[in-house]
């Protein structure tokens, strides 16, 4: 029953005075239905009166007497309608606490998601402030060093000259001329000395030291709040994880899958199979089991080992009879890499990507309604590539390809793994 005919149902044993349902239903000479007390309240004991229905007039007050029609339904409305009230408010209760749950599970997530992202950027600013103190220190030290030595040099020639000074004195007070004349050599200034007059001591330069390292900050903490950016916008997509496995029945004849369905390389070898409209049979491929056409997903595939793979969502109404052109306009959204390091988003034309590193594991997330298809390292977070705006008419499925063996050098998996 619809809530609308549900409210008519149960508006035919409300009193029109009180609006309640019925309490000792009695009737009218006019035939309308009203509570007891209802009625006589309206009524004057004795004199004119009318129905506060169909404004008949009495002139004097009618008689009223019990409708045990509606009494009876109404007792039966109140012995069905109560428990199902009682039921309606019960599940809007579990419902109302179940929305609480999930919201204290949303701000538990964001609270420990927000607070790792403060503690990383203040370790961050820790790291580079400890980093200027030391250099301060290090600039200082030197300073002390350098100037240590130089102090130690002059000294060391002081007492040199001072010893040679003394020596002098005592001789010019010889009374023997040969013994003075022979000493004469002694007397002049020691060997080595330096020319001090062109050596200068400047110490190692503070000035400017903080403002810096202020400015390395702001651009260290500028490349530190995108890297958190992109950990937060991968943590966000990765609540959409789905559980996805490989169909053997679209496999090309040369791919091997795992027991599990989780992992799949090329042979080089040709299996025979009997005819089936799902399967590759020119290009070496293979589409998840799972499909969808709503909503939003994400998933991971590790492609250690590899020097060329296909990965992304396809179509189901792609030809999978004769040569594959990977594009938005053919029904599929791939990112591939080749030549070991040569990585492109398959578009008209290809895109080159430029990755920091190479990606070790690929996230592909896709948000149907908004048709989006991205990518993304799910090691360091970095998003690799995105299709936007992108035209989705009918079911998706994720999409793989090894890529070739290559006579062993390419024969590592590509591996879908537990986000």
């Amino acid at each position: 029953m619809s809530s609308t005919s549900e409210r008519s149902f149960e508006e035919m044993f409300l009193c029109s005075i009180c609006l309640e349902v019925f309490s000792e239903p009695v009737s009218t000479p006019c035939g309308h239905n009203f509570c007891k007390r209802c009625i006589c309240e309206a009524w004057a004991p004795e004199g004119p009166c009318k129905c506060p229905l169909c404004n008949r007039r009495y002139d004097r007050r009618p008689e009223i007497s019990v409708n045990y029609f509606v009494l009876e339904m109404v007792s039966r409305f109140r012995r069905s309608s109560v428990p199902h009230m009682v039921e309606q408010r019960r599940l809007k209760v579990q419902e109302i606490q179940r929305c609480v749950e999930l919201s204290d599970t949303e701000v538990h997530r964001e609270r420990a998601v927000g607070l790792q992202a403060f503690t990383d950027l203040m370790q961050s600013v820790q790291r580079r402030q400890d980093r200027f103190l030391e250099e301060l220190q290090e600039k200082q030290s030197r300073s002390h060093k350098r100037a240590q030595e130089l102090v130690q040099q002059l000294e060391q020639e002081i007492c040199e000259l001072e010893k040679n000074s003394t020596e002098a004195e005592r001789l010019s007070r010889s009374q023997d001329p040969l013994h003075f004349l022979q000493s004469c050599p002694a007397l002049t200034p020691p060997a080595g000395l330096k020319e001090w007059s062109s050596v200068s001591f400047e110490p190692e330069t503070c000035e400017g030291s903080a403002a810096r390292a202020l400015s390395e900050l702001e651009k260290h903490l500028c490349e530190d709040f995108k890297q958190l950016s992109s950990r937060l916008e991968l943590l966000r997509v990765k609540q959409f994880v789905v559980d996805v496995t490989l169909d053997p029945d679209t496999a090309h004849p040369r791919l091997v899958l795992s027991e599990d369905l989780k992992q799949v390389h090329d042979t080089d070898v040709r299996k025979e199979f009997p005819y089936s409209p799902l399967r590759f049979d020119l290009d070496l491929c293979v589409l998840g089991k799972q499909s969808f056409s709503s909503g939003r997903f994400y998933f991971e595939v590790q492609v250690t080992g590899k020097t060329e793979w296909d990965l992304g969502v396809a179509q189901e109404s792609i030809n999978r009879k004769r040569l594959i052109y990977l594009c938005p306009k053919n029904g599929f959204w791939c990112i591939a890499l080749r030549n070991k390091d040569e990585y492109k988003a398959i578009a008209s034309p290809p895109v080159p990507l430029s990755v920091q590193r190479a990606p070790q594991k690929v996230g592909v997330f896709v948000d149907y309604g908004e048709g989006l298809v991205s990518f993304y390292d799910a090691d360091s977070a970095d998003l690799l590539f995105s299709f936007s705006s992108c035209c989705f008419g009918e079911k998706l499925f994720p999409y793989f390809s090894p890529g070739s063996n290559f006579g062993g050098s390419n024969s590592a998996p590509l591996v879908l793994t537990a986000v």
